[in-house]
């Protein structure tokens, strides 16, 4: 392979043709089923999202209702995948996931199928499991004991409900569907590639998402939400935020929250999110005084990077925002990737569904770099 044809990272190539979601880094677009996020992100629910993902458009009221009764009735862990967060309960949150996602096969009649029926069916029950799994593991860490899900409650408030042990008031349960729709797929990112790369060797939807949650777990991936509360809290105040600022770049630290690989602009999830936590802080002056605190330091670090860091474009991410509305939610930090995958498992289970559908192998090469004519017994088995 000649050094012109090879890209780091596989930067600007094109691994597939996808109808679930593209985005426009330079006008700071996000489009999921030929909608704008905007379009979706607090008027149609996650379930809907899924839908449009999953089949192409969004459901009619007797699709949607179909598709709740299904999902709600799916949500329920198996012992099997009990027993493992049980085993797990000491273990990050995203490890806890992970885990248990593998087991979830169990309860599928024929785990290895990858037709498309089969891969909707599984898809619905993944999307159902996840957020048990994660509720139960956030209240097992905590030394409690996980409360079973309820059918009578739309996904997004029953997850709350398992966190908590009471119903979600209905700004909560907005707030936590709004952000599962809007991280719901973000085009061909590190762990949807693992997911794609995974099922285009006709491996099955499980082996897929399993393979997704350990791309999710790496830091340059997974991302930073809950550093941006410790980076807030070590900030105090708006008038101490360009110092801080500017003694964090001065000793070469990254400033949680703020640039993307692709955006080049304001990421417009941050500009979603940014409302819902706008709305959460209205519940509690907790909230408010550090929504206010972050407003105001976003418009200081964004000055700060500008100055110091020209053309750069590092403006503020979902990170950010995520951070102050799933903090508003009550939910630990530690859990925030976890779950994060309960909203982003329906883009995954899509893009499978896509892949096995266009049934080709993904095998990008390398180029090889390390040394040749070697004799065995010429360096003497050593190596300096």
């Amino acid at each position: 392979m000649s050094s012109n044809t090879r890209q780091r990272g596989l930067d600007g190539v094109v691994a597939a043709q996808t109808r679930l979601s593209h985005v426009d880094g330079q006008a700071g677009e996000l489009i999921i089923g030929g909608y704008q996020l905007s379009e979706l992100a607090g008027r149609v629910s996650f379930e809907e999202a899924a839908h449009l993902l999953w089949r192409g458009a969004l459901p009619a009221p007797d699709e949607l209702a179909a598709l709740r009764r299904e999902i709600a009735e799916l949500r329920a862990l198996p012992e099997e995948t009990m027993h493992v967060v049980r085993a797990a309960a000491k273990t990050p949150p995203i490890d806890a996931l992970r885990m248990a996602c593998a087991t979830l096969s169990l309860d599928l009649a024929r785990p290895d199928d990858i037709s498309p029926a089969a891969d909707l069916a599984a898809a619905k029950l993944l999307a159902a499991r996840f957020p048990t799994v994660v509720a139960a593991h956030a209240r097992l860490s905590a030394g409690k004991q996980p409360i079973a899900p309820r059918t009578d409650l739309p996904l997004s408030a029953n997850f709350l409900y398992m966190v908590h042990g009471k119903e979600p008031d209905p700004i909560a349960a907005r707030a936590i569907d709004t952000y599962w729709v809007t991280v719901i797929d973000h085009g061909m990112n590190a762990s949807t590639f693992a997911a794609r790369v995974i099922a285009s060797t006709r491996s099955d939807i499980v082996s897929a998402l399993t393979g997704a949650i350990g791309a999710l777990k790496g830091p340059l991936h997974g991302g930073a939400p809950g550093p941006v509360l410790d980076m807030l809290k070590d900030i105090r105040s708006a008038d101490r935020a360009e110092a801080w600022v500017r003694n964090e770049l001065a000793a070469g630290r990254r400033i949680m929250g703020f640039g993307h690989r692709v955006y080049k602009v304001r990421d417009p999830r941050a500009d979603v999110l940014s409302k819902v936590a706008n709305e959460m802080s209205s519940a509690a002056l907790e909230n408010r005084q550090l929504f206010d605190l972050a407003r105001a330091a976003e418009q200081t670090i964004l000055k700060v990077l500008e100055e110091v860091k020209p053309g750069r474009n590092l403006r503020t991410n979902v990170e950010f925002y995520t951070a102050l509305v799933l903090q508003a939610l009550g939910l630990d930090p530690r859990s925030f990737v976890a779950t994060f995958a309960c909203g982003r498992v329906a883009g995954w289970c899509a893009h499978v569904i896509e892949q096995h559908g266009e049934d080709h192998l993904i095998r990008p090469q390398s180029e090889y770099v390390g040394p040749r004519g070697l004799k065995v017994g010429g360096d003497k088995g050593r190596r300096t």
